[in-house]
């Protein structure tokens, strides 16, 4: 199998929050981005968290329930956050994601964000791999 790459691959250009952002603001974007999740990140663009449709819904809950105003994405979103370089092997990080729950991974210089990599974008990679393995096959 030739070496793949998360660069390759990867969403260059992801919906990232703010980490200033309230829980409003953020399933806002996830919505009109219908993605169900997103890195965020700082003024300077560093990774700090990230955070998914499932961890604003209690707090959404709650502030229509109780009618509150909404909370910091910093109270719900996830900041042991499993993380990729640009370099990472395309089935490394599938066996990453067979291995863990998450279906998007940050992709990150430093601890600078410059993408995103999900479970779509790393079928799409096997898939392409797979084609150039089937075109090299005698028949």
């Amino acid at each position: 199998m030739q070496s793949i790459l998360v660069q390759d691959f990867m969403n260059r250009q992801p919906l990232v929050v703010s980490n200033t952002d309230n829980i409003r603001t953020v399933v806002t974007k996830l919505l009109e981005h219908k993605v169900i999740g997103a890195p965020v990140v700082d003024s300077e663009r560093q990774l700090v968290g990230f955070v998914s449709e499932q961890d604003c819904i209690k707090e959404m809950l709650n502030d229509a329930f109780y009618c509150e105003e909404p909370a910091s994405v910093t109270k719900v979103m996830h900041r042991d956050v499993l993380t990729v370089t640009p370099s990472t092997s395309i089935v490394e990080v599938a066996q990453t994601m067979l291995a863990n729950k998450p279906k998007n991974y940050p992709v990150v210089e430093g601890n600078k964000l410059v993408g995103l990599i999900s479970r779509q974008h790393v079928l799409k990679a096997l898939l392409a791999n797979d084609d150039d393995c089937y075109l090299r096959k005698p028949a």
